[in-house]
């Protein structure tokens, strides 16, 4: 068992939850976030309180599965990013559990 962890801006919500669908991974968690890139954007650049920080309303996904179904999400999540017009791809990671209950 392995713990996969998955940012998504929030307008990427639905594919996400498809692609977990489609990877058999039926048991996970999500939560709201905000996502922020380092540098300044137009947005900071422009605002009348230039010291605010602005972020990305982001979902982070995460659950505790098998292999399989990683290795799979993750080929999911790598078509995904291919065809995106944008700059802001889905991320995902693996965390190995060595206990659980």
């Amino acid at each position: 068992m392995k713990l996969v962890i998955v940012t998504a801006v929030e307008e990427f919500q639905k594919a996400v939850l498809k692609l977990f669908k489609n990877a058999n991974i039926h048991n996970f968690s999500s939560s709201d976030i905000d996502g922020f890139k380092n540098g300044s954007s137009i947005a900071m650049a422009t605002s009348w309180f230039p010291g605010d920080v602005f972020g990305n309303e982001s979902r982070l996904f995460f659950s505790f599965t098998e292999s399989e179904n990683i290795d799979t999400l993750f080929g999911l999540i790598k078509e995904f990013n291919a065809k995106l017009e944008t700059n802001n791809p889905l991320k995902a990671v693996v965390v190995p559990i060595e206990k659980f209950i």
